[in-house]
């Protein structure tokens, strides 16, 4: 049986401050593809290469000759240079490059030893 962390309250009950210091969450069981809570399924979308996810981030390999993982992609720039900042903080001696589409807009360049 899955289980979905609902919450008892509701955004308009008390000012956007005091949301998360005054939720209480609980485990619910789910009611599968009818819960109204769920939104539906999206089927037949292929993220691979999709062009409203612009911003990438991508591991190197050693010798900086080819991407070795791609870290994340996503539609916000914003979100994009959280995850490249992560990134290059996870991985201090790697060649971690933060694109849009095809431009590089930003690279860690660590020093070699």
């Amino acid at each position: 049986m899955a289980m979905n962390i609902r919450s008892d309250l509701h955004h308009a009950d008390l000012p956007l401050g005091h949301l998360a210091a005054t939720a209480r969450y609980r485990f619910v069981p789910d009611e599968g593809p009818g819960d109204p809570a769920r939104p539906p399924p999206r089927s037949g979308l292929s993220t691979v290469g999709r062009e409203d996810l612009p911003y990438k981030v991508e591991l190197w390999d050693e010798s900086r000759t080819s991407v070795e993982q791609v870290l994340a992609v996503t539609a916000n720039g914003s979100i994009g240079y959280a995850a490249y900042y992560a990134a290059t903080r996870e991985f201090p001696d790697r060649y971690v490059t933060f694109r849009h589409k095809n431009r590089i807009v930003s690279r860690s360049n660590p020093p070699r030893h």
